[in-house]
């Protein structure tokens, strides 16, 4: 998990140095469908940047939240079959303490 975050911030620096690096980039016209905007190359490439992490982390979610809820369920699992386990190895203990 560590190694990720680490190349994430390592991305995250080389895409902040080449915006710092294209600063003086001439200004670029983007067109869709009726919008015409007219923006510096750097916030062009930090808004593609920041849109591909806010659509990977749209993707990743629902799975995180699945591997939570399995996680929960078999931690309940293991706690019910160490219950079970637990239950015939007392039930077939001999009753010592009747004895006396």
């Amino acid at each position: 998990m560590q190694f990720f975050l680490w190349l994430a911030f390592l991305v995250f620096i080389g895409v902040a140095l080449f915006a710092i690096q294209n600063s003086t980039a001439p200004r670029v016209v983007m067109k869709f469908l009726f919008w015409n905007l007219e923006t510096s190359l750097i916030y062009t490439i930090l808004a593609s940047f920041g849109s591909g992490i806010l659509a990977i982390l749209l993707l990743w979610i629902p799975r995180g939240i699945r591997a939570s809820f399995r996680v929960k369920n078999l931690k309940k699992e293991i706690e019910i079959l160490q219950k079970q386990i637990k239950q015939p190895v007392e039930a077939s203990k001999p009753p010592e303490a009747q004895q006396s």
